[in-house]
């Protein structure tokens, strides 16, 4: 499965949404989910982010939610968010990709 999270962060709160992933992607180097790829991004306003997450499963099984980090990020967000969360699965029509 691949997917887009957009998600707008309180400008007086981005430095903690930053940190909070900073955590998430300490444990994610840590532990090293199979079959993970996961990806976030911070755009040009400075409070939205972007990330792209893909896995092989359902999206309730996602290696990523296990982790506590995780966990403790997504919950954060509801009080940090001026615009949560919006997921879109995205259903692949044609790809390249360089080996350079």
């Amino acid at each position: 499965m691949q997917a887009v999270i957009r998600y707008k962060v309180k400008p007086d709160r981005v430095n903690q949404n930053l940190e909070l992933l900073r955590v998430v992607y300490d444990e994610l180097q840590a532990t090293r989910p199979d079959g993970l790829r996961y990806e976030t991004f911070r755009l040009d306003d400075e409070v939205s982010f972007v990330v792209f997450v893909e896995f092989e499963g359902m999206p309730g099984a996602a290696p990523h939610h296990r982790l506590a980090s995780f966990q403790r990020h997504r919950a954060a967000l509801d009080a940090i968010c001026d615009e949560p969360p919006h997921v879109t699965v995205l259903h692949e029509v044609a790809a390249f990709r360089s080996t350079r």
